[in-house]
């Protein structure tokens, strides 16, 4: 099936509720993926930064508000 988007004619905010949507969708419904390779590297940084006090981590529904009232 395949679905065409004017993306140009899209607000950020109707962009970012779309990818809300589809990854709700893709999490509910897809079996296990496998993670890229390099995924692993990349959390084990983040939570060095996290525990050395240089990276804070914020609830992912707060996120999401501030996204949107930035980019709204």
């Amino acid at each position: 099936m395949a679905t065409t988007l004017d993306l140009g004619a899209m607000t950020t905010a109707d962009k970012l509720q779309l990818m809300d949507e589809l990854w709700q969708n893709l999490s509910a419904e897809v079996p296990a993926i496998d993670s890229p390779s390099w995924h692993g590297d990349v959390l084990a940084e983040r939570e060095r930064l996290v525990a050395a006090g240089d990276e804070v981590f914020i609830d992912w529904e707060d996120a999401k508000k501030q996204l949107r009232a930035e980019l709204g």
